[in-house]
């Protein structure tokens, strides 16, 4: 196993548990240097394979997979990364690659063999499983974010809302094209940490309370 897989839990919570736990975090913790007044929109544009692989581990809770994504911040064209998340028994990782939009277009329009000789790593292993697995774009996610961090123990803490699918569009760009809200309008609590989690951030968020885990990608996808 690799050295850098974190602890993580993402749990669903009520309006209520959000003013609760974003006053202690004002509190305890530091907002989130890219944050614009303390938030910032997040697009994800998450790939799976024609049978729904990813999809079906996460359903099943299949103790080691992993699922790509392309991500943007705040609409900026100029802040893509291709990331990869991976699992291991709880534990997690993600790898990272910086895109540009024109490397973007080229891999939802299906435009890939530059992809082979790329000089990064993720961006080969993409290109692999676009041609071994037929890896596509399936649908867009979007939702806005207010982070937290907490230096003793590199903690994060995330407050995840207004989560809507873009269905099975896959135009990463088209801002102007309308969303859903996904069902029951979810808020969800995300912490993540290495080795240890401070008892503070544990009582501030309850952690023991909330054990568990949720998808934006499944949620949104059970609208296919």
């Amino acid at each position: 196993m690799r050295e850098d897989y974190r602890h993580e839990i993402k749990h669903e919570i009520t309006y209520a548990d959000l003013l609760t736990i974003r006053q202690r975090m004002r509190i305890i913790a530091e907002p989130d240097a890219h944050a614009k007044d303390g938030t910032y929109f997040i697009r994800s544009l998450y790939f799976d394979t024609p049978q729904d692989t990813a999809l079906r581990e996460k359903i099943a809770g299949t103790a080691v997979r992993q699922k790509f994504r392309i991500r943007s911040y705040n609409q900026d064209p100029g802040f893509i990364r291709l990331e990869k998340k991976s699992k291991w028994n709880g534990l997690g990782t993600k790898d990272m690659a910086k895109l540009t939009e024109e490397e973007t277009r080229s891999i939802i329009a299906g435009d890939t063999a530059w992809m082979a000789e790329d000089e990064r790593e993720l961006v080969r292993e993409l290109y692999t499983q676009m041609k071994t697995t037929l890896l596509e774009p399936r649908t867009i996610v979007d939702y806005t974010r207010q982070p937290f961090t907490y230096r003793p123990g590199n903690v994060r803490v995330t407050l995840d809302y207004n989560i809507r699918t873009g269905l099975r569009s896959t135009d990463f760009f088209d801002y102007e094209r309308p969303t859903i809200p996904v069902k029951d309008s979810p808020i969800i609590l995300e912490v993540k940490w290495d080795g240890f989690l401070p008892e503070v951030i544990r009582d501030a968020v309850q952690i023991e309370k909330r054990a568990g885990a949720y998808s934006k990608y499944m949620a949104c996808r059970m609208y296919d």
